[in-house]
């Protein structure tokens, strides 16, 4: 691990990743409803990583977004 690294940075990067393709999903090819399901995966890989870094701040918003993207397929 290097100097200003935390760990577990990958599934950051991955739950990043993952979130940007919900976004682009959602803006371009809306009609799919698959960004959805992209953004409560990536909200949720969120909620682990904040809770892996003991940031309690990640953890209450991305698990209040994914709480609100399972509400809109629901509803």
């Amino acid at each position: 691990m290097k100097q200003n690294e935390k760990p577990h940075q990958f599934l950051a990067w991955i739950a990043t990743a993952i979130l940007i393709i919900a976004a682009v999903l959602a803006s371009f090819i809306p009609a799919l409803e698959y960004h959805h399901w992209a953004f409560i995966i990536a909200n949720s890989l969120w909620v682990i990583v904040g809770y892996l870094w003991k940031e309690n701040s990640l953890i209450v918003l991305n698990a209040g977004l994914t709480f609100i993207y399972i509400l809109g397929l629901v509803l």
